[in-house]
């Protein structure tokens, strides 16, 4: 079943409550600028014109185009995915991980086939891991974390996922970003340890989570909340001046 582009919350609501019947619907809210949502779109778009993914309603969200869908489910992060039946939220999932979204997909469609033949963008995933766990020069990790840094107005190199942090330090930070309504790209540095440990000696800065502005280390949580204090505007004005 192809991707369905949602245009406004009255298509939405027909599409997840009248003509959903029972059916498993994907939302997947995106945005344009956020960079792992490139490799996502396509994602979605071969899951959803699998065979044995016929029975799921895939529904295509831009976040900053439909604030108000965005708002209603509390997104602050994309990508990010939820998986809805007969108007109950099963799971929620955030961030670029192809292999964690197809598994969430196997296990509430009631069927085994994806796990026991991976789909051709499993294969993918496995073979970017294989490539990552291959031994990157310095100059070559410093430019992957350049991209990184780059891939949204605003990153954060947490411990864990917005929606299941690994420590209280990145779940204050993702509070505070939530606070203050910001819509933010992360990383999760726990699943890459070049780039965790690479990014101590890029920002020179020894803990997590980080946050980038446009690119540039603005840093931890604890000068966050002092730079917050000093300017309750300083996202805003971050974006501005880089």
């Amino acid at each position: 079943m192809p991707v369905i582009e949602i245009k406004d919350q009255d298509q939405f609501t027909n599409l997840t409550t009248v003509e959903a019947r029972g059916q498993l619907v994907a939302l997947y809210f995106h945005t344009a600028w956020a960079e792992p949502c490139k490799v996502m779109n396509e994602v979605v778009s071969a899951l959803s014109d699998e065979p044995s993914n016929s029975g799921i309603k895939f529904l295509s969200i831009d976040a900053d185009e439909n604030a108000e869908l965005a708002e209603l489910f509390e997104v602050s992060a994309v990508p990010y995915f939820i998986l809805v039946q007969d108007g109950t939220i099963l799971k929620e999932l955030s961030g670029a991980d192809p292999k964690e979204f197809v598994k969430a997909l196997s296990e509430h469609k009631g069927s085994k086939k994806v796990e026991q033949q991976p789909s051709a963008q499993e294969n993918v995933a496995e073979d970017d891991e294989e490539r990552e766990e291959e031994e990157e020069t310095e100059e070559e990790l410093n430019d992957r974390l350049t991209k990184l840094t780059q891939a949204a107005p605003i990153m954060l190199f947490m411990k864990g996922s917005p929606s299941e942090p690994k420590c209280g330090f990145s779940r204050q930070m993702v509070g505070i970003l939530r606070e203050h309504q910001v819509r933010f790209g992360f990383f999760d540095i726990l699943k890459d340890s070049c780039v965790r440990e690479g990014l101590k000696k890029f920002s020179d800065w020894p803990t997590f989570p980080q946050l980038y502005v446009q690119g540039e280390f603005q840093g931890g949580l604890d000068i966050i909340k002092e730079s917050l204090e000093e300017d309750p505007e300083f996202f805003e004005h971050a974006l501005q001046s880089n």
